[in-house]
Formats: C-alpha cells, sequence, structure tokens
C-alpha cells in the first residue's frame, strides 16, 4: 500500500504540475508529497522529477516510468471496481452537491427510487448555488448547471438545456408581453446573483443576434429565489427550459421573445453536467449520475 501511495502520488503531480495542487487533489500536505517522491525515487535510485522554483517536469527516467506508474495505478482501480461490483448492491455514503433549485425540482424523486433499489446506499447533498470543488468539499462530485467552464476537474455531461426568458401571467397583465430584446428594457428584470452575475445576457434567435446590458429590478442569490420571484409577478426571469417549460405548459408561466434563446458569449448553450476530481469515477456514483442522466431522458430534457 505505501508503493501504491507513492505512486498515487507521483502521478498526481506529474497530470497537476505541481505539489501544491497535487497535494490538495490527494487530501494531503505539500510535504507529505514531497516525502512520497522522494520515497519512491530513492527506492528506484534514480530521480523522476526535476524541481524549480516555478515549476515540476519529468526527469527521462521519470518519463519513462510516469507511463508505468499510470498503468500499474489504472490496473489497481480496476480490480477496485471489480470487487465493488461483486457486491449485491452499491452501498456506502455518497457525498455530493447540487443547485439548490433541484432540491425541490426533478431530482429527489430520482434518489428515492435510487434509496429503495439500494437500501444501504445513503445520500449526503449539499444543495448550493455556489460553485464548489470536489476537492476542498471533500465531495464525491459536484452538479452544475450553467455554461461548462474550462477546468481540470473531470466532467460527466447530464443534460443540455437552453435559457430563455419566462414571466407570470399576472406580471404580462400589468406590464405586456416582450417579443423582442430590445422591449426589455422597459421591463422590470429579475436576475440570479449568485454565483456571479451575468454582465451581459446574448440573445440568438434564427434571424438576429443581440446582446444587452440590462439593469435589474430585484437581485436574489438562487435559482429557486428567481423561480418564485417569477410566479408571484416580480418580473421577467431567465430560467432554463427543463424547469419553466412544464410550468408554460400548466398555465403558471409564460415565454418572452419566444424565438429568442440566452447563450454564453461564445454562443453556446447551457449544459447540467457532474465534475470530478479523480479519473476514477466510484462505481455508485456513475450509477447515481446514469440514473440522473436517464430520468432526465425520460422526461424530456435536452429535446427540441
Amino acid at each position: 500500500m505505501k508503493l501504491l501511495w507513492e505512486l498515487r502520488v507521483f502521478c498526481a503531480v506529474v497530470e497537476r504540475k505541481s505539489f501544491v495542487s497535487a497535494a490538495r487533489q490527494l487530501g494531503t500536505s505539500p510535504s507529505s508529497a514531497t516525502r512520497a517522491v522522494q520515497a519512491l525515487e530513492e527506492a528506484l535510485g534514480s530521480p523522476l522529477l526535476a524541481r524549480s522554483q516555478k515549476q515540476v517536469s519529468l526527469t527521462l527516467a521519470g518519463e519513462s516510468y510516469y507511463d508505468t506508474a499510470r498503468r500499474m495505478l489504472d490496473l489497481q482501480e480496476e480490480a477496485e471496481d471489480d470487487l465493488a461490483a461483486m457486491a449485491a448492491s452499491p452501498q456506502g455514503l455518497l457525498r455530493f452537491s447540487a443547485p439548490e433549485i433541484m432540491a425541490s425540482h426533478f431530482l429527489p424523486p430520482v434518489l428515492d427510487q435510487l434509496a429503495q433499489a439500494h437500501p444501504q446506499l445513503r445520500f449526503d447533498i449539499l444543495y448550493s448555488d455556489t460553485v464548489l470543488e470536489p476537492i476542498r468539499e471533500k465531495l464525491d462530485f459536484s452538479i452544475r448547471g450553467a455554461y461548462p467552464a474550462s477546468s481540470e476537474l473531470i466532467g460527466f455531461p447530464l443534460w443540455s438545456y437552453q435559457r430563455r426568458l419566462y414571466a407570470s401571467p399576472a406580471y404580462l397583465a400589468r406590464f405586456g408581453q416582450a417579443d423582442a430584446p430590445e422591449q426589455l428594457t422597459r421591463h422590470r428584470i429579475l436576475i440570479h446573483a449568485a454565483p456571479r452575475i451575468l454582465k451581459a445576457w446574448n440573445f440568438v434567435s434564427a434571424e438576429h443576434e443581440i446582446s444587452l446590458n440590462l439593469n435589474a429590478a430585484h437581485r436574489v442569490s438562487s435559482g429557486a429565489a428567481v423561480l418564485h420571484a417569477a410566479l408571484s409577478g416580480m418580473g421577467i426571469a431567465r430560467m432554463g427550459d427543463w424547469l419553466a417549460e412544464p410550468l408554460v405548459r400548466a398555465g403558471q408561466l409564460v415565454r418572452l421573445c419566444p424565438s429568442y434563446r440566452i447563450v454564453s458569449s461564445k454562443g453556446e448553450d447551457a449544459q447540467m453536467h457532474a465534475v470530478f476530481a479523480s479519473r476514477r469515477i466510484p462505481r455508485k456514483a456513475r450509477m447515481v449520475l446514469e440514473s440522473v442522466r436517464e430520468a432526465a431522458r425520460a422526461a424530456g430534457f435536452g429535446q427540441d
């Protein structure tokens, strides 16, 4: 086990290009990570890493050994997965985060079915609209919405969705419809202020594109608060179609600027996805996420 730990630290340092970043990923201290690599180098009788104040790089011996070390770790992880698969049912604690809106929409029924099917599986869920890092928060994974950012984290796509504008019938009775983005300046706009305030909304339709900086009438700190404010008639909200369209069909919301959707500065639609800190996704985590993805597909999410 000592050798496996040293291999894991060595590969993490190579992949993260930093002792500090590798130590953070593995939940240990930089000094402990340094000692583990030094012990491996002493056992092999050859330096594997060249260190300077600003960077860490592989020596020739390190380049040769890294592929072997990576294969050894992958084989160990495959063996652990095979042993776990022999169990009759996934079990133990799974700790993850998800956007706050999912606490009241979509996710609880999916998790309830999983808990009934696997009684030994337990969940510790942190619902928050803050962008949480799996390593820092000691999470198995983190479910996120919006536009996937470039990251060292490993991604697991769940479903794509479009962001559009919605308001309640009561709001429209007082302030009227908005068919085009240019008409929004005379309306009351609700803005989700966490984790960050979007500076511009980029509208696209089949014939037109426009970017607008809109003044917020009201700002709230969560997606759930945005939804409830829109339902109460406080203003126009930008929401994911997976959340809002069922409420449109129920007559509780109306879509505004109906031919437009709101995209990222690169023209991308939003995506619900999970992120991991490790290449190895635990079997029970993969099972949960695949169940979430299948439930989203059955609900029609991501389908035009």
